[in-house]
């Protein structure tokens, strides 16, 4: 008798789960990603059960309803070429939908050979998120501030200029976690940009990074960069940003990887050139 697909909630030890499997397909998490994803909203995950096992899950996560993301969608692979990822990919979608205000809102990041899938599934093309490999140095930070000095209030309506949703709960965690650094760029009292770099399998990731303009953002890249002397650091860079693709030529970084950014619904209206790096492919 052939078992029947689950779908259903994720637990948190789940996740746990699927960031091995994501680290196995050489996403390269980061050390405190499962952490922060999920105290983001605990609601945002699913799973995929197949005769009592966890063979895949997704995030479907929510911004207070006004912005959803999904990311994180991986089917073990001896589960694959079955139709099981369509079902569970379309639960999610709808899911997510049933969580935001209309009309609904959603964003991904998917690979480039899935887009056609997901535009069956009425995702549209915005543009490309191109992930560049690059070696941090040491450089001196003598214009930045340690972000942990901005007032809350500020950061957050800067990074809500330049998110499609309001983001608190996750910013406050994603600007504080071990073993990551978090700088600002004030001028005249305003902040102009701000950029993270975080720790991960392998070496560093930094985003977001936002910026006014192409000084700040190579400030900021490399005060981030200047934790990491001489390891591995991944930048994932809207490719209709000619900026950020300069940036990243500039630095001699390489092209590893990349993802088509899709919306489902009005696609938000956000100051693209001052995007020189996106936060994560999995929560946007």
């Amino acid at each position: 008798m052939v078992p029947e697909l689950v779908i259903r909630p994720m637990t948190r030890a789940e996740l746990d789960t699927l960031v091995e499997w994501a680290a196995d397909e050489g996403w390269n998490p980061g050390l405190n990603d499962a952490r922060i994803f999920w105290d983001t909203d605990p609601e945002g995950f699913i799973a995929a059960e197949l005769g009592g096992e966890l063979i895949g899950g997704g995030s479907i996560v929510s911004y207070k309803g006004r912005f959803g993301f999904m990311g994180f969608f991986i089917v073990r692979p001896d589960h694959r070429g079955r139709g099981l990822g369509r079902r569970l990919w379309l639960h999610r979608r709808d899911r997510l939908i049933a969580r935001l205000r209309a009309p609904a809102v959603i964003g991904m990041d998917g690979v480039f050979d899935m887009q056609g899938f997901y535009a069956r599934g009425g995702f549209v093309l915005c543009n490309r998120d191109l992930r560049f490999e690059g070696v941090g140095a040491v450089a001196p930070a003598d214009s930045l501030v340690d972000l942990a000095s901005v007032p809350f209030a500020e950061l957050a309506r800067y990074d809500a200029a330049h998110f499609p949703a309001p983001r608190e709960r996750f910013l406050k965690a994603w600007i504080a976690q071990s073993g990551s650094r978090a700088l600002g760029a004030v001028q005249d009292g305003v902040l102009r940009g701000y950029g993270v770099i975080r720790p991960c399998r392998q070496g560093f990731k930094i985003g977001p990074l936002f910026a006014a303009d192409g000084d700040t953002a190579e400030a900021l890249y490399r005060g981030l960069g200047d934790i990491a002397p001489g390891a591995p650091v991944f930048l994932d860079v809207p490719e209709d940003n000619a900026q950020a693709m300069a940036l990243a030529e500039r630095h001699g970084m390489r092209e590893v990887f990349g993802c088509a950014r899709m919306y489902y619904g009005p696609p938000p209206i956000v100051p693209q050139g001052e995007i020189f790096g996106v936060t994560t492919f999995e929560l946007g």
